[in-house]
This record gives C-alpha cells, structure tokens and sequence, in this order.
C-alpha cells in the first residue's frame, strides 16, 4: 500500500477526494477530538440498556418486529443476529476500491457521536482499512431505504471474524484475514450491528468515486469534441463568449471558455469568413449539452458531499452537553432518495454525454455527412481497408444500451419487512446504473479520441502542412493519443487501442494533462481567451 499521511477523519469535513484518496490507498486517523462526543452517546445507550427503556433497535427487534421488547442480557445477540440474519448479499463483489470507500465513509459517520458506538467500533474500522483487508461485499441486495443493510452487513460480519475478505491478494475468511493483520474480532453490544448496518454508506461511498469520475470524462468530452471540431474542420464561432452571457447558464458560460482555451491558437478550424456558417449540433451546441452534464454532475457532488458528513443512522442518540439528558429519536435519516434522485440525474446526464460523443464519431466516420472532408471510415484504401467503421459500432452499442441503463432507479419502491418500509429509494441501484453507464461513456469518448486523431491527420495530408498546429489543449490531448496508438494505415485489432486510450480517460489523464497545459500557458502569458 502507498504510503502517505494519514487523513484525520472528525464527521464534519469529508470531501469527494478524500475518499478517493483513501480508496487508492490513503490511511486514516480518527481525530481524538471527537472521543468525548462518541463516548456521550455510548454512555446514554448503555444507561437506556440498564433502565430497560424502549428504544428501537437497541431494546426491540427491528423493522416489522420493532414492538418486540429485547430483555438486556439479549442486547449482544440480537446485534449479532442482526449483522448475521443482514448479510443475503448476492451478485458480483464490489471493487476493492468501492469497499475501501465504505469503511472511510462509516467511520467518518460513526464519529460524528450521534450512533452510540464504543470508539473501539470506529477504530477496528479504521484498523481493517489501514492494514489492506477488503472485505467481500456482494453488489446486490441493497433497497436503499433503511440504508445500505445487506452490503453493510457483510462489511460487519468481517468486524466480528466472520464473512469473508481480501487480504494480501488472497480471499479467505474473516477471522483469518483479521488473524493474519494482527487483529482481533469485536463483541458487538448494544446498538452497535444496528450503527454498523444503518446508512447510506454504499450510496454514498461508491458515488463519490463515481463524482471524481465524471467530472473527468465531462472534461475530456469538452476535449475531443474541440479534437473532432478540428479534424472535421469546424469553427469555433459557436463558443464565443457573447453567445453565452445572454443565456447565462453558469456551467455553460464555463464549457464554452473551456473549449476556446482549448481550440486557442489551432490552424485547423474554419474561417469566420466561409460561406459554411455553422456545424452540426453536436460541434455547435457543445457548451449547451456539455453544460447540461456539468450541472447534474456538480448537483451529484454537491449531494454527495452533505452526506459524507451526514448522521443516516437510526435510531439517533442525541445528549445534551450541559444537562447530560438523552432523546432517542427514531427518524429516517437513512432513507437514500437524496443520492438516489442525484446518481439517476448524473446517469441520464452521462448518457447524453455518451451520446454526443458517438454522434461526433459517426460524422467523423462518415464522408457523405463530414462533406467529404474526410475519408469514409477514416481509411485511405475503402473498400480493401474498413478503417474505423466497425469502431463507430461499438461506440452505438455502448450509448444504445446506456439509453436503456438511464431509466432512473429512484421512479421505483417495492415495500419490505412486511409493509413497515414501504417505499425506498433503490439508491444502489441507481449508483451502480451509473457506475455502468460511467464504464460505456470512458470508452465511447476513447473511441472518439482515436477518430479525431486519425482525422486530424488526414487533414494535416490535405492541407499539405504536416507541421500545422493544433489547438493549445488539443495538441496535448493529441500527444496523448499517439503515445498509445500510431496513425493506421491499413487495418489491424483497434480493441487494444481503443482499451489504452480508455484507460487515459477513466484515469483522467488526459483531463489532467491538459489542464495542466492551459494552466502553464496562461501563467506564462497572462492569455485567457
């Protein structure tokens, strides 16, 4: 595991990147601060147990059996079995990195103090992140309602030495994994399986990484749009910055100047002055599209980011710090719809991302609709050659089946635990939709970015300037490219290509790259067109 500085994690200011950070392998530290707000809380539980108080989850059974009183020499086993009975996980397992992702999100929650968790709950949690074991969580199951119960569940049964886990790339149980890392299994008491299962952690966890993803695929869509703007001899008259302040959508102000950073200084777009005055749709509405995504993608980030330092547990312990007095209260904070609605939005949005691009990439494909400004496929021997026709096919397979992926998961509820939870939010489903969705978009655009560089240079043959300059961040992005796949003369496999290219996108290295350039050109110039 890379080593690094721990991230000191409070329940107050968790961002997006940080759990990125920790999913590729930061660790983390639990602030000592926050000790005295966590041992409040434990404290009114243990006192509830003792006076034998009604409270769900703590000294009832759960869901429809929420009436049943739980004797206090019972409390550890209905924990137990709760976390046990929890975990009907089915499906492919969760990347390592999504798990990695849940524990740094339930830790963070779980130290916010109103869970009524032992701290030793929160460091185990910790501890299982920091030394490298995984445990397996199976992807299904998840209504998104009472949180993320049956993902969590699995997730819990490593805490006690059961399940089963990934350690030192190796699967094998729980108790084993946790033997082989030095560390001990917990006794779950009062409360505790309950904080463990409650929450929006899957949702949450796994959309943060998804946010980080899609502001890089949107940003690298902005790129090879201005690419293919270029290879198909466009203009750039639609992104002038007069255009947008009379429709003043913020994001789409943003697109627009991204793009004409961009295309700054290119010897390959079209004259003001030609008699062709405008593009396609897909070349010319750019900044209004692009600009639509960027919006659902920022309102996704802003959701995820209140709820990574958000109390979704049930029930809440609340303690006054002056009186010491306790209110249980039994609410719905773990309820999913605010991520669910908000991964559907990213979702329908990445389609139309998705969408663009394979537009762009059929005209670039297509000499009767670029106007013969390339040639057909993309070969310089048709009909010997099929060039990049069969490339096109995939990037419509791709957007064709995240059409039907982009049905919002949150349109649907089904009820459960006997009608006590009668609707949910099927927020897991929403974010591994998107997940899906997010897999098909980074290769469409990599698709596309091996079309507009192979057209860009056929027009460099054409325009019989094998020297001419690209703009100030197509250029970089071109580099890019060519550094994964050569111009292709003749046929050969384009799946390897198109898989190396698609690994600079969903990495975000050809966003980064070229942000990079822009930002050192400007610092040297002081230009911002």
């Amino acid at each position: 595991m890379r080593v690094s500085t721990a991230l000191v994690i409070n329940g107050r200011d968790l961002k997006i990147d940080d759990v990125v950070a920790v999913a590729r392998g930061r660790p983390v530290a639990l602030d000592d601060a926050v000790l005295p707000g966590i041992e409040r809380s434990r404290q009114a539980v243990e006192q509830l147990v003792a006076r034998g108080e009604v409270a769900y989850g703590i000294t009832t059974g759960f869901g429809h059996f929420k009436d049943r009183v739980i004797s206090p020499d019972q409390t550890r086993q209905l924990q137990l079995n709760l976390v046990r009975s929890h975990a009907v996980g089915v499906g492919p397992y969760l990347p390592r990195e999504v798990v990695r992702a849940m524990l740094v999100v339930r830790a963070n929650t779980l130290a916010m103090g109103y869970s009524g968790v032992r701290p030793v709950i929160i460091r185990r949690l910790l501890e299982i992140l920091n030394c490298g074991i995984a445990p397996r969580i199976p992807a299904q199951g998840s209504l998104g309602a009472s949180g993320d119960l049956a993902p969590l569940a699995h997730l819990a049964l490593v805490l006690i030495g059961e399940g089963e886990a990934e350690y030192e790339k190796s699967v094998m149980s729980g108790a084993d994994a946790l033997r082989a890392a030095g560390l001990e299994p917990v006794v779950l008491e009062a409360k505790e399986g309950l904080a463990l299962l409650n929450g929006t952690t899957l949702m949450v966890g796994y959309g943060a990484l998804l946010v980080r993803r899609a502001i890089n695929v949107v940003l690298t869509a902005d790129i090879v749009a201005c690419l293919s703007l270029e290879a198909l001899h466009g203009t750039s008259r639609a992104y002038d910055a007069r255009v947008h302040a009379v429709r003043p959508h913020p994001r789409q102000i943003d697109d627009a100047a991204f793009l004409r950073k961009n295309l700054s200084g290119s010897q390959f777009l079209r004259s003001a002055r030609s008699l062709n005055v405008q593009d396609p749709y897909t070349l010319r509405c750019v900044p209004q599209v692009h600009g639509a995504v960027r919006d659902a993608i920022a309102y996704a980030q802003w959701v995820v980011n209140i709820e990574l330092n958000a109390v979704n547990d049930n029930p809440i312990i609340f303690v006054d710090e002056d009186s010491g007095e306790t209110d249980v209260i039994s609410a719905g904070n773990f309820h999913g719809e605010p991520v669910a609605i908000a991964m559907d939005y990213a979702a329908l949005a990445l389609t139309e991302l998705g969408n663009m691009s394979e537009r762009r990439t059929a005209r670039l494909v297509d000499a009767d609709s670029n106007g013969g400004v390339l040639p057909m496929f993309l070969t310089p021997q048709g009909g010997l050659q099929s060039g990049f026709m069969m490339a096109q096919y995939t990037a419509a397979a791709l957007a064709s089946e995240n059409k039907v992926l982009a049905h919002p998961a949150s349109a649907d509820s089904i009820p459960s635990s006997a009608n006590t939870e009668d609707h949910v939010s099927m927020g897991a489903t929403a974010v591994r939709q998107t997940a899906q969705i997010l897999d098909h978009v980074e290769t469409i655009v990599a698709i596309e970015l091996l079309c507009a560089a192979q057209g860009v240079d056929f027009r460099r043959r054409a325009m019989e300037k094998p020297d001419a300059k690209l703009g100030r961040g197509t250029a970089e992005a071109y580099r890019l490219i060519r550094q994964q796949a050569p111009f292709l003369e003749q046929d050969v496999a384009l799946a390897p290509y198109i898989e190396a290219v698609r690994r600079l996108v969903a990495a975000g290295t050809i966003k980064e790259a070229v942000e990079k350039e822009l930002e050192s050109f400007e610092h040297r110039t002081g230009d911002n067109p």
